[in-house]
Order: C-alpha cells, then sequence, then structure tokens
C-alpha cells in the first residue's frame, strides 16, 4: 500500500494505471474519537472500522466482534427485529465466520433499541478504539534470530506484534534515530534509557522499497502527532539525513502522556470545557495548552520572583489581588456578556432587566475602583513604585476596612442577587425565546460555568474576603500596625454575612436544582417546594441483567436513579424514583453475594451493591465511616446504560457536556451538596507553573480553581479559558525523588494515568493549593 501525494499529478504516480485499485482509506486514527467534531467524519471513520472487520485486519474476539456488527447493522436496517435482522445476516456478511456468531450478534442488536444511525457510528468507534489492532497496518518483518514479526506505527510510536499480540512498542521518546539500509529498518534508542534491547534494533523487511515505505510512515506518524505535543518558539528542527533515516530533537520528541488526539486537523488546546472556536469536545480529555503565548520558564521566573517580599501577609494579599481579577471578570459576564445578549431583547421582560442590572452594574464599578487600589498597594509593596517611605505601604487592612466600609451601602443590591437568581428561571419558564437565548449563552466560550453560578458569585466573594482577612488576623500579633484595620474589617464583613447567610444557603440550594434539572430528563417538577438536594453519585444497581453503573441523586425527599443516555444532549434519563418516606435500608451482601451491597425497601425494593465504597458507595450515601478503598470502578458504560435513552434528536436541545454530573458518572464518584458549597466558597487564582510527565520545560498559566476543577489562561486579561481539568478523583500528594522533579513548592496531581504537576512561587500558596485540593 503507498499513499498518494495530493501534490502531484496521478499518473506520474501510477505505473500501471489500469490495474490499480485505489481506495479512499483513514490515514491518521485519532486516539479519542470523541473528539470528532463533526456526524459525517464519524461516519467516514465507522466505515473505516468495517472495512477493516470484514476484511480480517481488525482482529479482535468473537464477542467483540459480535458487537461491532450489531452496531453496524443498527445503523444500516434499524431496530432489531428478528426475522428482518436474521435474513440481513445470512445476505450481507460483515466479519469472517459470521455464521457461526449469528445468534451473539442478534442477541446485541436486540439491545440497541432506540439507537440513531450516528449513536451507531459513535458506538462502533467506541468498542473499536479498545481493540489492540485498532488504528494501525501491520507491515511483514523478521528480527535478528528470523522470528516472523509484524511493525506497526501509532501516535505513541512504533509497536512491534507477534501475528495480532502487541510484544512491544517503542515510545517517540526513547527512540532516538530511524532509519533504513537496504532491507533492514533500524531502530536506534536513546543511550541514557534503562532498556532491555540493544541500542540499535533491526528489523528485515521483505525488500529495500518496503522499508522506505514504512520509514515514510513514520515520519509522517511523528510529524502529524508532534503537532499535539509541544509549542513551537522556533524550535530546533528534526535532522533528516538525505532519503534515509530521520532523527529526533530532544526538544521536539513526543511523549505518548501528552498525545490526545486532534480538533479539526490543527494544534488542539485539548479542554474539558470549552475549545477555542466554541465547541465541545470530550469532558474528561486531559488539557494540553499549545498556545505560542504560553511561554515556558524556568530557572529566569524563579529568579525574578526572589526580588518579592517573602512576608507571609504580602502573600495573601497578593491573593485577594488575583482573586479579586477572577471575580471582576467574572462580574463583566453578567454586566457586559449577558447585558449584551439579552438586554435589548423584547423576550427578557424588564423586571428581570431592572433586577438582575441593575444590582450587578453599581457592584461592578465599586468592585473595578476596589481593585485599583489593591493593584496599587500591591505595587508599591513589590517596590514598582516610586513611594519615599515604602515600609508605610506594606498592609491591605486599610485598603480591605475602606472599601468593605463603602460596600455596605450596597448591601441592599446583594440581597436582591438571590432574587434575580428567581426571578431569572421565572422568566425562562415563561417564555421559551428567552429560555433558549439563556441556554446559547451557557454554550459560549465566556460562560465557563453555570449563568446560575456568576449570579451568586457577589455573595460568595463576601465569603472569600471573609476568609482572607481571617488569615491576616491570625498571622499578624496584636501589636502590627495592620491588625487594628484588618480586625475591623473583619468585623464588618462578618456582620454582612450573618445577614445573608441564610438567603445563601437556600439560593445555593436553588442554583444546585436548577442545575440538576439541566441534566436530568424524564422527570417533570424537579424544582419543589421545601425539596434540599443532598449527594449525587454512581451506584451499581443488581437486576437481572447482573451490575449497570446507574448515577443516583439523593434528596431530602426523594432517591432517583438514572443512565446516561448517549444523545445529542447526554442528559441523563430518569429510570425510577423512589420516595424517602417509610423507605428502610438493611444491608445485604450476604444475601446476594457482592460486596458492600445494601436493599432499600419502600414501596418497591432496590438492590444497590457497590463497586467502590470509599468514593461512591455505601459508605458515602448513608453516612458510614468513610472507607480508604482506592476508587477501581471501570470507566466503561455497561451497553444497557449507553442504549438507555430514546429520544429523538432533532427534539434535542444542545447541552453542555462537562457538567460535574458528567464528570461524576465517568470517574465513578460522588459529590454532596456540601462538597458544592466547598467548592463555590473557596476559590483562587494566580500564576502556575505546569508541567507534564513526560515533557521537558515548565509552561506559565494563569490558573483559576472554582467548581472543581482547574481553569487555565494565558494572562489574567483572557475572556476566557483555554482548557480545564475536572479535579473529581484526583489525589494530590507530593513529587517523589523517582519522578526528578527537583524544584521547590511543586505538588502533583493524579488520576490513574493522568499526571500533571504544578509549581507555585511561594510556600504559602503552595499551601492553599493542597489544602483546597485535599479537601475535595
Amino acid at each position: 500500500m503507498v499513499w498518494l501525494d495530493l501534490l502531484k499529478p496521478i499518473v506520474k504516480q501510477l505505473r500501471r494505471p489500469k490495474h490499480t485499485v485505489l481506495r479512499f482509506v483513514v490515514k491518521f486514527f485519532p486516539p479519542d474519537h470523541t473528539q470528532l467534531l463533526e456526524e459525517l467524519t464519524r461516519y467516514l471513520f465507522a466505515l473505516q472500522i468495517k472495512h477493516d472487520l470484514a476484511c480480517g485486519r481488525l482482529a479482535c474476539n468473537d464477542s467483540s466482534a459480535a458487537l461491532l456488527v450489531s452496531h453496524i447493522i443498527q445503523s444500516e436496517i434499524g431496530d432489531f427485529e428478528e426475522s428482518q435482522s436474521r435474513q440481513h445476516l445470512l445476505n450481507n456478511n460483515y466479519i469472517p465466520d459470521q455464521v457461526a456468531l449469528i445468534d451473539k450478534i442478534m442477541e446485541f442488536h436486540s439491545k440497541n433499541v432506540g439507537q440513531t444511525p450516528a449513536e451507531s457510528d459513535y458506538q462502533l468507534l467506541e468498542v473499536a478504539r479498545r481493540l489492540e489492532l485498532y488504528g494501525v497496518r501491520l507491515h511483514p518483518a523478521k528480527d535478528r534470530e528470523g522470528s516472523k514479526l509484524s511493525l506497526a506505527v501509532a501516535h505513541t510510536g512504533v509497536l512491534v506484534f507477534q501475528g495480532h499480540t502487541k510484544i512491544n512498542a517503542f515510545n517517540w521518546s526513547k527512540v532516538r534515530k530511524l532509519s533504513f539500509k537496504r532491507k533492514r529498518f533500524l531502530i536506534k534508542l536513546r543511550p541514557d534509557l534503562n532498556s532491555s534491547y540493544q541500542d540499535t534494533l533491526e528489523f528485515l523487511m521483505g525488500s529495500r522499497d518496503c522499508c522506505k515505505v514504512f520509514w515514510k510512515i513514520c515520519v509522517e506518524y511523528h510529524a502529524f502527532f508532534r503537532l499535539f505535543e509541544e509549542p513551537k518558539p522556533k524550535p530546533k528542527p528534526v535532522l533528516f539525513t538525505r532519503g534515509s533515516s530521520f532523527r529526533f530533537s530532544p526538544h521536539l520528541s513526543a511523549s505518548s502522556g501528552n498525545s490526545q488526539g486532534m480538533v479539526n486537523g490543527q494544534k488542539p488546546v485539548e479542554l474539558c470545557g470549552h475549545s477555542p472556536d466554541g465547541r465541545q469536545p470530550s469532558p474528561l480529555t486531559s488539557p494540553l495548552l499549545n498556545d505560542a503565548g504560553s511561554v515556558r520558564t524556568d530557572d529566569e521566573d524563579e529568579v525574578r520572583r526572589k526580588r518579592f517580599p517573602t512576608d507571609k501577609a504580602y502573600f495573601i494579599a497578593k491573593e485577594l489581588l488575583t482573586t479579586e481579577r477572577t471575580y471582576l471578570k467574572d462580574l463583566e459576564v453578567v454586566t457586559v456578556s449577558f447585558q449584551n445578549l439579552v438586554g435589548k431583547d423584547e423576550a427578557a421582560p424588564d423586571s428581570l432587566k431592572s433586577t438582575i442590572f441593575s444590582n450587578f452594574d453599581p457592584l461592578y464599578k465599586f468592585q473595578s475602583g476596589f481593585l485599583r487600589e489593591v493593584e496599587q498597594r500591591l505595587a508599591l509593596w513589590e517596590g514598582r513604585s516610586n513611594a519615599h517611605i515604602k515600609g508605610d505601604y506594606q498592609r491591605i487592612g486599610d485598603v480591605m476596612l475602606k472599601n468593605l466600609q463603602g460596600l455596605k451601602p450596597l448591601t441592599a443590591h446583594l440581597q436582591k442577587h438571590s432574587e434575580a437568581l428567581v426571578e431569572l428561571e421565572k422568566a425562562c419558564r415563561g417564555s421559551r425565546r428567552l429560555e433558549v437565548l439563556v441556554r446559547d449563552f451557557e454554550l459560549q466560550k465566556v460562560c465557563y460555568i453555570p449563568l446560575n453560578v456568576f449570579i451568586l458569585r457577589p455573595l460568595h466573594r463576601l465569603l472569600h474576603y471573609k476568609q482572607i482577612l481571617e488569615r491576616l488576623c491570625k498571622h499578624y500579633p496584636p501589636t502590627h500596625v495592620d491588625f487594628r484595620d484588618c480586625r475591623a474589617a473583619l468585623a464588618d464583613v462578618s456582620e454582612v454575612v450573618a445577614q445573608l447567610h441564610g438567603s445563601m444557603i437556600k439560593m445555593e440550594n436553588f442554583q444546585k436544582l436548577l442545575e440538576l434539572k439541566k441534566d436530568l430528563i424524564g422527570i417533570d417538577s424537579l424544582v419543589t417546594p421545601g425539596r434540599e438536594f443532598i449527594r449525587l453519585g454512581c451506584l451499581s444497581k443488581l437486576s437481572g441483567k447482573g451490575l449497570q453503573q446507574r448515577m443516583f441523586f439523593l434528596f431530602n425527599d426523594v432517591l432517583l436513579y438514572t443512565s446516561r443516555g448517549m444523545t445529542a444532549t447526554n442528559q441523563f434519563k430518569v429510570h425510577g424514583q423512589l420516595p424517602l418516606h417509610d423507605m428502610t435500608i438493611r444491608e445485604s451482601e450476604d444475601e446476594w453475594g457482592v460486596p458492600h451491597a445494601f436493599t432499600l425497601v419502600g414501596q418497591r425494593q432496590i438492590r444497590l451493591p457497590t463497586l467502590s465504597p470509599g468514593v461512591c458507595g455505601i459508605n458515602r450515601f448513608l453516612n458510614f465511616p468513610e472507607s480508604t478503598t482506592e476508587d477501581s470502578c471501570a470507566e466503561a458504560e455497561s451497553e444497557d446504560d449507553l442504549m438507555a435513552s430514546r429520544t429523538s434528536l432533532e427534539r434535542q436541545a444542545p447541552h453542555r457536556g462537562n457538567t460535574t454530573v458528567h464528570v461524576c458518572w465517568h470517574r465513578n464518584t460522588s459529590v454532596s451538596m456540601v462538597d458544592f458549597s466547598v467548592a463555590v466558597e473557596n476559590q483562587l487564582s494566580g500564576n502556575l507553573l505546569r508541567k507534564f510527565k513526560n515533557s521537558n520545560g515548565w509552561q506559565k498559566l494563569w490558573v483559576v480553581f472554582t467548581n472543581f476543577s482547574l481553569f487555565f489562561y494565558k494572562t489574567h486579561q483572557d475572556d476566557y479559558p483555554l482548557a480545564s481539568l475536572p479535579l473529581l478523583g484526583y489525589s494530590v500528594t507530593i513529587p517523589t525523588e523517582s519522578e526528578n522533579i527537583h524544584k521547590d513548592y511543586v505538588f502533583k496531581l493524579h488520576f490513574k494515568s493522568h499526571v500533571y504537576y504544578f509549581r507555585s512561587e511561594s510556600e504559602y500558596t503552595f499551601e492553599r493549593y493542597s489544602a483546597l485540593l485535599s479537601i475535595l
């Protein structure tokens, strides 16, 4: 097989055109098919999988083969009907030896009822990507001992197969040079690698042309996937020897830990929130910021930081500055972006415009002045000003006292923020057009968290002021010049927080009910008076079909269990509502022979064995003592779960697919209302240096920690994040000696194989991030 060059005439590339077979073939397979944005593109990839399966190139076991074929015939003939399905399989051959698997194929096909062709293509790719031979093409070869092998190339590197079993893989980061001499294909490894292989590996291929073809494929794959690995501020070029080999520059060598996929064939920013073009990739992919503006820094930045003060009070004041910058940007989402959208629209009633904008505009004006004063004070403190008596400016309590006293007249506006939330919900229920406008606004890049959370931001900001002042008062001795102002400011803000505390709790619950309402289908009245949200999370429900992953939502009056539908909205379909009145709970591990099982008995009985008691199971839901069991829940959804929703795609509205509920579903964890409150009441912003597990340098990013996620920006002036990392399920630790991270103030975030290192500027910032991330 050779590939046609798009830049050359076909007649110049074919020796015998009349006897040549031409095919459209997928050249580069994405590691993550969820990043294929267009339905047509997924269909073309599905056709390639169908072809590879039919010709035996995509080898797999009987169960996987039957499952793949069931999705193919669901796409072609629709819902299962026994006689039609059997006749179709007898007339059409999709896999070798299909006759022996007809019954198993029909069994899987019967479970796909309601699945559209687009959903079938998605599921076909989902099953195929887990197969070892997905996306690779085998090239016959022999090793030095004469054993028959096959070589293949993927985004991770060069692969070696024996039959259909992968026996070795040479990651791009381990390879120094690839070349060919006559019939031999050579792989030279980096000399400092601890490898059981020799420095140079030889594979004998059929001819020199075979070696040359495979070498070209390696060059193209490495060059293509390298685009997604590293930013390129004028890098050193990859060196090619004339027509026979190419070398890997250490600065450009790709690493499998960072290679995640492609977005429309360009350098991607892999997101859990929004992509730069406003589209939504998978909610769980790891963020790779490859924008040239994200400059890598190392020792130079460390030297610059050491010029600044080392007093803990300075870093507390700097936290006030960085979080205030983020807070002002969040206010702009309502006062600028949202106001521009609905301010002149007739669908928005005047009462809504008056309630929201008349309360946010004065607050935004006040906070802008406050931010300027904080910036000026920090500039003096850092010595970036011409002040003659610098010592008088090494304080922040006087600035906070002055502005918190100025905030008191705006308390009436703050009290009306809860009314704005109610007014917005009421207006959306009364106007379909306004509901669509709000929904579309939440899909924009600037609205990186739910709109209702932005509306409650001013109430939560008061809690942040209170926490900052408490830390300052704890740090200062009573004799310090700034202690009295900090204590007075703390008394003022505590008074306002106490006045708003009751309404804040009610509004947080109301906001969470509204957010869950968007994630659920099959329930008409989720938001009812007196209903309180308690917890959501994954449990495994035991039924006649065995263990099935279900998402449970616990309220003070009812327990809902749902499954995620593979639809355009990815909402969760409610399968059952269990009233808590007169419900009893009993442990039933011995009864059902399933560990960590319990049974709920009410008007109907439901058995709930859990797969991960410490994270998402019985201990959390029933408030038993927490277990230390590691998270071993599988992320893969069962087939029944994936096909649960049968709503027509045409009737479904766009929906943000990376909400907390979806993250909990994929990572098999749970979150309580207490956790939500902690997440919104504790926020951080500021510059961090980030490093991937297999990368060389550090990237300087502006990072915002809120809503269980880290949002990444180039600078604090950006209007929307470039990427995000949901943190539910992640653990925070300190790097070990074996990881060779010889820097101060570094913490590590890891979930399964995903590892990120973050480096803060001070011990104070390091402790703040470590403490908050450990709580969540």
